[in-house]
């Protein structure tokens, strides 16, 4: 609760803290160490860059050759993924909606509103960045493309990385040199993704986000979630819920943990199934409103919101609850910014990786018409995600 104040206005503590960077990279005159601060951006660029990457790839010649190849191979996995998920979450709105995947784009004070959320993802985005680009930047020195520069840009609440390889010589390379280039990063963001989750296996946070048949082989599941207690009068105790009652679904959707609960309108009748004493149980419960949201419907019971799951490969101890959560908010941003990415879009690797496909196999004219309509498309079947999410819960923030 004392965090309510920031959370509800988690938008203008966000243009605060932008109006403090900019003041104090003028003060400090950051420009001398090449920074271009602006009103509404602040971006990095470092010209040795190149040289790092060449002593990198000295040592590391033969692995990241095999992680040039793989890229491209990757990139069309990604791809076809990517849209494979958006096409499958539309069907699954109007088909099987309590599978469909409510999406967001995640901006700081705006989508992310809590202080935790914030805070896990502006640790997370850096580490990613760097990842990405870096494999972009490695991969262009194996082709022998040079980097002109490299840095990073911050436009009040959104982050970007970048590597900026000479543009002659890289429209010189190769066809298969320049898929390698671009489809490095996005490899790199879900490789070290994979290695993350191999890690986070041994995490009971890690459940929340594992899909079947992944998390009955790795977790044990719990039966359900245990009532502590009933909210006298609520619709609970009419229907006659207990204390001690384990639920098991609501309205036919499993319940193993407290984020299985689906969304509930007051006044409506929800089929609510429990285990008692060893003993499957059903009842009608109505649903009463929230006192903190009219709108907002509840069974009228204090659950245990404890994290049920327990991890079979249990080697790890997870003592640190923030720290389990940075990790989780780690692998989520780099598996999905990697995914994402190979979406093709203009401003996103997918759109590079499929123009140097299709470049001077047709005109250019062509080649434009080609890459327009592909663009198009992307954006309706992304924007359609978007706009179904917020259909089926309306603006939510995370």
């Amino acid at each position: 609760m004392e965090l309510d104040f920031i959370t509800q206005n988690s938008i203008i503590y966000v243009l605060m803290a932008w109006v403090v960077i900019v003041i104090i990279a003028k003060a400090l005159k950051f420009e001398k160490y090449g920074f271009e601060i602006k009103a509404y951006s602040l971006v990095y660029k470092n010209k040795g860059v190149n040289e790092v990457l060449l002593k990198l790839l000295s040592r590391t010649k033969r692995g990241i050759r095999v992680f040039a190849d793989t890229s491209v191979i990757a990139g069309f996995i990604m791809m076809g993924f990517a849209f494979w998920f958006l096409l499958n979450n539309v069907s699954n709105f109007f088909v099987a909606q309590s599978e469909f995947s409510e999406l967001t784009v995640l901006i700081p004070g705006v989508t992310l509103t809590s202080a935790s959320s914030i805070t896990y993802f502006l640790l997370s985005i850096p580490i990613v960045l760097v990842i990405h680009e870096g494999a972009h930047g490695i991969v262009a020195a194996l082709e022998k493309i040079k980097i002109k520069t490299g840095g990073f840009a911050i436009f009040i609440a959104m982050f970007a990385g970048f590597v900026e390889p000479d543009e002659e010589e890289f429209d010189k390379a190769k066809k298969i040199s320049k898929l390698r280039v671009i489809g490095a990063g996005a490899t790199s963001n879900v490789m070290f993704a994979f290695v993350l989750g191999a890690i986070l296996l041994t995490n009971p946070f890690f459940a929340m986000v594992l899909p079947e048949p992944l998390l009955s082989a790795f977790y044990e599941l719990p039966e359900g979630v245990l009532i502590l207690s009933i909210i006298e009068n609520s619709g609970a105790e009419q229907a006659g819920l207990l204390a001690n009652d384990i639920i098991t679904s609501i309205n036919d959707i499993p319940i193993f943990s407290p984020v299985d609960f689906p969304v509930l309108s007051p006044g409506d009748t929800a089929s609510v199934s429990v285990i008692r004493d060893g003993q499957p149980l059903n009842f009608g419960v109505e649903i009463m409103a929230s006192p903190e949201d009219p709108e907002r419907g509840l069974i009228g019971i204090m659950r245990d919101n404890t994290f049920a799951y327990k991890p079979i490969m249990n080697f790890i101890e997870w003592n640190d609850p923030n720290v389990s959560m940075f990790l989780l908010w780690l692998w989520m941003i780099s598996f999905f910014i990697g995914i994402i990415n190979m979406l093709p879009l203009p401003i996103l690797d997918g759109g590079k990786f499929i123009h140097t496909i299709i470049d001077k196999r047709i005109s250019d004219k062509s080649v434009n018409i080609v890459m327009w309509g592909i663009y198009a498309f992307t954006f309706a079947l992304f924007g359609l995600n978007i706009a179904l999410s917020y259909l089926k819960s309306g603006w939510f923030t995370i």
